[in-house]
């Protein structure tokens, strides 16, 4: 289906996203709420899939994945926002020690001018609180923001469940971890392996949906 790679040489090609109580909790090893994003937005070639295996569950019950169809979104906003979002205004993130992703893109736009369907829809919710935007930009990417909470679907993922999520098609976050996780043992919290893959030459990642 896809080619597994690492973008990050300084760690193994599964990365570990662990529980870590004295995080942001809005990170991927955070506790909190983590909102829609796609990996490694601020590249010129973000991995076509990202890839999470379960460990282990939330002993707390929370954790729950959240998905959400970022074109099916993207074509409920206004026109005025779709212009918007098409503008290289958006900035989030570093670039550091990356390794078959391309450049640096700063600024870019969240929706790009490829075919429907096929290109990225360039978006994290953290460039809301963590970058300076205009106010139209930002309200913007607040509608598409409010879009892709409405249409999202959520699951809780078991251990083996191996989750891969098409970022040509999907964005994904995570709902906030049970109440308490200071009190539960580093060995039995929650965890996930992560992988990225990296569609083969002449393969259109966007036509598979799911």
């Amino acid at each position: 289906m896809a080619v597994p790679f690492s973008p990050f040489p300084r760690w193994p090609l599964w990365k570990d996203i662990g529980v870590k109580v004295d995080k942001d909790p809005g990170k991927s090893s955070g506790i909190g709420y983590n909102a829609f994003h796609m990996d490694l937005v601020n590249v010129t070639r973000p991995p076509d899939y990202t890839t999470l295996l379960c460990v282990r569950p939330d002993p707390l019950g929370g954790g729950r994945t959240i998905l959400s169809d970022a074109h099916a979104a993207v074509a409920r906003l206004s026109e005025n926002g779709r212009a918007l979002l098409a503008e290289s205004a958006y900035r989030y993130g570093t670039f550091f020690d990356l390794f078959g992703v391309g450049e640096e893109y700063k600024p870019f736009p969240i929706l790009a001018g490829a075919e429907p369907g096929e290109e990225f829809v360039r978006f994290t919710a953290k460039m809301l609180e963590r970058s300076q935007l205009g106010r139209a930009h930002a309200d913007a990417a607040r509608e598409l923001a409010r879009e892709l909470v409405g249409g999202q679907v959520s699951f809780m993922l078991q251990a083996g469940d191996y989750l891969v999520v098409n970022q040509r098609r999907f964005l994904h976050g995570r709902e906030a971890l049970g109440c308490g996780q200071d009190a539960v043992p580093v060995a039995d919290r929650r965890l996930l392996l992560q992988m990225f893959l990296r569609a083969p030459a002449g393969a259109s990642p966007a036509a598979q949906h799911r």
